[in-house]
């Protein structure tokens, strides 16, 4: 999908951040996740999606 197709823009304004994800942002999840600061994090579930997980949730 380009990202400047009407379809990208929409799915980007339902995206809390109000933008569609990169590459990079799952890369920066991996590589910290990978160095040694994470040493103690064990058995986790990360969401790299914008706040599109909880975004649907009405209060």
């Amino acid at each position: 999908m380009s990202p400047e197709s009407e379809r990208a823009k929409k799915l980007a304004q339902s995206i809390p951040l109000g933008r569609l994800g990169k590459s990079t942002d799952v890369a920066r999840a991996v590589s910290f996740f990978s160095s040694p600061d994470a040493d103690f994090i064990t058995g986790q579930t990360l969401y790299v999606c914008g706040g599109a997980s909880i975004g649907s949730i009405s209060i």
